[in-house]
């Protein structure tokens, strides 16, 4: 409907609606009462006449939003929908006006969206349905827009984020989600008080933003006249109260953190943080795993948690067919006036993209029909068949001799090429909390799924091999393009690129001729001095490989242990390897749910650590919390659990926009 229809339809029901409220005001009735109490809510009502625990009769109150209307004749059904679910409302013209003449007139001027409540005896209609047979009703609250057009289920993302009061409203399996994230912080908070934990508020501005490597918001505090900066981490306040003896403790808070939005990503988020003196890791590795287990048992009932990603395979073929379609104009334009032999080349191109766009496009509408993980398959399937046929299309751009061509066409198979690892990652997830759950240590982790001798090859092979195969930025510098001395190598690296986009493909499965290929390249590539650029530290290498292609594959619940020490500079050594730190990752759903660590509390080390990291700034030393630790904190292990990635988990939600009330938006 175009936008003028639509504003001009939706107008006119607002003036019919505010005409209702004008007749029943001058009828003397005041559709927005102060007051009115029910003595029971729609699902306790029905459910208890289902249960025989109400017999068909009993008097009963509710009230709630009409989210239905059906009139039949002389007589009308209606649907009252409060917190707890729904039940059917009768009301019969002929028993209303003789019990109260005048109200049946009164009863039709109700709309869909009004808020009443009801007194009435219960009874079950000749379809079966449990009902209220209606003796009196009052208009608590009148509803002067229309519902959204779509009322049972309301599907315009934007104004679902944006009008959340709609959303639930008119999709009552959001509001199911947000109840039940609800019941998970409180069941955290339970867990906690069992523990003899004592539950805290620190700060929220603070004169130095500490406790992470995060980007804060600013204010400016009028009285005080100086600027404070919103926590981006409770961690450092929470150290200050293990110095003051308060041994266990925990604190549900806000974190604010200036920086990007993702469907992982909000800026403000709800963070638990907790803190146990004379523990250490493993101390909290095991609350965390209690923890979650617990919380998803008494709010789920279950430890076994199945996520759709129906929307999410959906979005990402959508994605995958716009690229095809990108890419296909920008080959076209750029090569308007090319030669003959080369526009040949450019329609096998353009012929390749148009039929893999076409077959995705029937991967969307399967599906309608088949499971969204099958579906993912195929379209894999079409993605690597598609980009395998541009191989000879692109070893004949090399053979006439056009090298920057070549480099532009692979530059836009790599932007194709990354949807088939996205693809790749959607199974039909079931995550399994049962319990114990794997440990291992970050360098296994990275040697399992990376390649056996990641650590014993050289930093340049890790760096070269990191950007030539496995297509990962390290440190936010762009991907190098080859040199033409190495540009030999490119069909073998793009066809071991594909082969670790496919799931559970790494380097150990390649053949021995493949791997020498692969070996002889790098070593190549990684000696040519001008490959290298400064200011790449080496650890970034690994851990740029870790986020892009280990934490997306842990979906079962992992603890990766023994973090490189540069990674977090709170925690302390591992004894028998200090160039790591006692520390965990808690990963599930292929993103990290929970740090935690053996605290740092050698006041001198702490500083040393903290001014290296602050590189010579003092303005961003924390020199109270470094005061703090000089006067002696215990042993202890800390952890900290993102609410929202959590609650992602355990409800099934894809996107932390679906477990955020209002999430972050850009106003209008």
């Amino acid at each position: 409907m175009p936008a003028a229809i639509f504003m001009e339809d939706t107008n006119s029901l607002i003036e019919q609606r505010r005409s209702k409220l004008k007749s029943l005001e001058a009828k003397g009735i005041f559709p927005f009462q102060n007051k009115f109490t029910p003595d029971t809510q729609c699902h306790v009502a029905r459910s208890g006449f289902e249960a025989g625990t109400l017999p068909e009769g009993t008097r009963v109150a509710v009230a709630g939003r009409i989210t239905a209307h059906r009139e039949m004749g002389k007589s009308m059904f209606i649907d009252v929908r409060d917190q707890s679910g729904r039940i059917q409302i009768y009301a019969q013209k002929n028993a209303m006006e003789e019990k109260a003449p005048g109200s049946w007139d009164v009863f039709t001027h109700l709309d869909l969206g009004d808020f009443i409540g009801v007194t009435g005896t219960l009874f079950r209609t000749k379809t079966g349905e449990p009902s209220i047979k209606l003796e009196s009703f009052t208009i608590v609250a009148k509803s002067l827009r229309p519902p959204p057009a779509k009322w049972h289920g309301l599907e315009d993302t934007e104004i679902r984020y944006r009008q959340r009061y709609l959303d639930l409203i008119g999709n009552p399996d959001v509001k199911e989600v947000f109840l039940k994230r609800s019941a998970i912080v409180r069941e955290i908070r339970n867990f906690f008080h069992d523990r003899g934990y004592v539950e805290v508020e620190t700060p929220v501005m603070q004169g130095i933003p500490g406790g992470a490597a995060a980007a804060p918001f600013i204010t400016k505090h009028n009285a005080l006249g100086c600027d404070f900066y919103l926590r981006i981490a409770l961690e450092l306040y929470h150290k200050r109260l293990l110095v003051g003896g308060v041994d266990k403790l925990f604190e549900i808070g806000k974190n604010f953190r200036n920086e990007g939005l993702s469907r992982r990503h909000n800026p403000e988020f709800t963070m638990l943080e907790a803190y146990q003196a004379f523990g250490d890791y493993s101390t909290m590795m095991e609350t965390v795993e209690s923890l979650i287990t617990t919380v998803a048992q008494k709010v789920l009932g279950t430890l076994k948690i199945k996520h759709d990603q129906t929307g999410l395979v959906k979005a990402t073929i959508q994605n995958a067919i716009y690229a095809l379609e990108r890419e296909r104009e920008e080959i076209l334009r750029a090569n308007a006036s090319a030669s003959e032999a080369k526009l040949a080349l450019v329609k096998q191109l353009v012929e390749i993209f148009e039929t893999t766009a076409s077959k995705l496009q029937i991967c969307l509408a399967n599906l309608e029909t088949k499971p969204a993980h099958d579906v993912a398959i195929e379209a894999t399937q079409e993605l690597l068949q598609g980009i395998t046929k541009t191989t000879p299309t692109k070893s004949k751009a090399l053979e006439m001799n056009l090298p920057e061509w070549y480099d532009e066409l692979s530059s836009a198979i790599k932007n194709i090429a990354k949807y088939v690892r996205e693809l790749s990652n959607f199974g039909d997830k079931v995550i399994d909390l049962a319990t114990p759950w794997r440990c291992v240590k970050y360098s296994d982790l990275v040697c399992e799924r990376i390649r056996p001798d990641w650590f014993t090859i050289t930093r340049a092979e890790r760096l070269a091999y990191a950007e030539q195969v496995l297509e990962v930025e390290i440190a936010g510098r762009p991907l190098r393009k080859l040199q033409a001395a190495a540009r030999k190598y490119q069909p073998l690296l793009e066809k071991i690129a594909l082969y670790y986009f496919q799931a559970n493909k790494h380097y150990a499965d390649l053949s021995q001729a493949d791997k020498s290929e692969v070996d002889h390249c790098i070593q190549e590539m990684s000696q040519r001095g001008d490959y290298l650029d400064k200011g790449v530290v080496d650890f970034e290498i690994t851990q740029a490989v870790f986020e892009k292609l280990i934490e997306p594959t842990l979906i079962q619940p992992t603890f990766v242990t023994h973090l490189p020490k540069e990674l977090v500079p709170l925690a302390k050594l591992t004894p028998d390897d200090p160039t790591t730190v006692e520390v965990f990752e808690c990963c599930i759903n292929g993103q990290e749910i929970s740090p935690g660590y053996t605290e740092q509390n050698d006041p001198i080390q702490q500083r040393a650590t903290l001014e290296h990291q602050a590189g010579g700034e003092q303005q961003k030393l924390d020199e109270d919390f470094l005061v703090a630790l000089e006067h002696g904190m215990p042993p202890a292990g800390g952890i900290g659990i993102g609410i929202d990635r959590l609650c992602m988990m355990l409800l099934g939600q894809e996107s932390i926009r679906d477990v955020i009330l209002f999430p972050q938006l850009k106003p209008k």
